[in-house]
């Protein structure tokens, strides 16, 4: 797909970029919240399309807007929680969910800026809310220097208890990332094992255990700059969906990039996403059709803008 693209990057900057186009369509190869995230930012007149509207994205369907409802008001009956939580959402999550950061004093985040967002929150009151996904936040917790008995996981079928709540300063949405969530600690040792001085970099979406064990941790964007820098022969191997370790590899014959897992896993829904379905969006526009149209409703998308511009101020 990349090779039709007029652009491409991570998912926030693409939406970014698509806005600051005077392209009165914009059609976006992603999964269903990327291109909700450009209709947020889209210009008026402008139409944002999926190639599939079925694309989504697991790691964001794991905490819907009643399910973060219920427990923000858990939490709030044991502390004032307008007062002293800060939600911070992960970009990949609903448009609803982004909004619910608005609302309330929150704020988006993404994976290269997860930690300049959880300074900001605790600098303004004592606790984040972070969501939906457990591995990123407990890692960016972690790096800056908050202890582990202060990181609490919630956990909807048994609540936290009022000393635990109380006793943390970042509470965890339990989702994870159906990709990212499959590296194991045993893949490294693997790895190193097998190529001794490879260089091992992950993405903050992985289970502590992993992140602990790598050269490097980072985001998309940050891993494919290591890359690019790195001088002819470095050895990689790259705990990430399994596309993009093909494509730099591609890109980069002159390293070693391989795949951190054995078995290395991909994203089934950005699968979804083929030329097949690309072309049968541009050939409904050219009858002038709009077919799979993403709309955001206009007071979710408000709220989900003071989020997105929040942390855009950062």
């Amino acid at each position: 797909m990349i090779e039709f693209a007029d652009y491409s990057g991570d998912s926030l900057q693409l939406s970014r970029d698509a806005a600051q186009t005077d392209a009165e369509y914009i059609v976006f190869c992603g999964v269903h919240f990327m291109a909700e995230v450009a209709a947020i930012l889209a210009q008026p007149g402008q139409h944002v399309l999926i190639p599939d509207p079925s694309a989504g994205c697991y790691l964001a369907d794991t905490a819907t807007p009643e399910a973060v409802e219920a427990a923000w008001k858990a939490l709030d009956r044991v502390l004032d929680a307008e007062a002293t939580i800060t939600p911070i959402t992960y970009v990949n999550s609903s448009a609803e969910l982004k909004a619910f950061c608005g609302q309330h004093g929150g704020l988006i985040c993404t994976s290269g800026n997860a930690e300049r967002a959880l300074r900001w929150a605790l600098a303004r009151r004592p606790r984040v809310f972070f969501f939906p996904d457990q591995h990123l936040g407990r890692n960016t917790a972690r790096q800056m220097g908050i202890p582990l008995k202060e990181i609490r996981l919630w956990d909807p079928r048994r609540p936290l208890s009022t000393a635990e709540i109380q006793a943390a300063r970042v509470i965890l949405w339990p989702g994870a990332c159906n990709v990212h969530q499959r590296f194991r600690p045993e893949h490294v040792h693997a790895m190193r094992a097998k190529h001794p001085g490879i260089r091992v970099s992950v993405h903050p979406e992985c289970p502590m255990e992993v992140v602990d064990l790598a050269d490097d941790v980072g985001s998309t964007a940050y891993i494919i700059k290591q890359i690019e820098a790195a001088p002819a022969g470095t050895q990689w191997a790259v705990g990430t969906e399994q596309h993009l370790v093909q494509r730099l590899g591609r890109q980069h014959p002159e390293q070693t990039i391989l795949p951190l897992a054995d078995v290395p896993p991909y994203c089934r829904t950005m699968g979804q996403i083929t030329p097949q379905n690309l072309a049968q969006v541009l050939e409904a526009l050219l009858r002038g059709e709009l077919r799979n149209q993403v709309t955001v409703d206009p007071e979710t998308a408000r709220w989900a803008h003071v989020a997105l511009e929040r942390m855009l101020a950062l």
